[in-house]
């Protein structure tokens, strides 16, 4: 299993969401976060912000599904064609082990 961490615009959450629902991977943790990438912020005018509001999904899938599911936020979450500074980004991690609380076993 892996952990997908994606973390994207806020105005493109809804649709990486339901590409990823239609997909089969329904299993999403949605957290608001903030913070800058290599531009370092955003001037506006004269107004400077340092932290910009993002999205971060959290998506465990296993091992066979990670690119699918990479390429589904990739095309979605990318503004115009090529994309642009701020778009996001997407960090992959080895998941070892996974428990349900509820009934108290193990999942993997």
């Amino acid at each position: 299993m892996v952990l997908i961490r994606a973390i994207i615009r806020v105005e493109k959450t809804g649709d990486v969401l339901t590409e990823l629902l239609n997909a089969g991977f329904p299993a999403v943790t949605q957290i608001s976060v903030s913070g800058r990438g290599k531009q370092k912020g955003l001037q506006v005018g004269n107004i400077y912000y340092e932290k910009i509001p993002k999205e971060m999904l959290l998506i465990v899938v296993d091992e066979e599904d990670k690119d699918d599911v990479i390429k589904i936020i990739m095309r979605v979450a990318r503004m115009g064609e090529k994309g642009q500074f701020g778009d996001g980004r997407i960090f992959v991690s080895r998941v070892d082990e996974g428990y349900t609380i509820s009934n108290q076993s193990r999942d993997f």
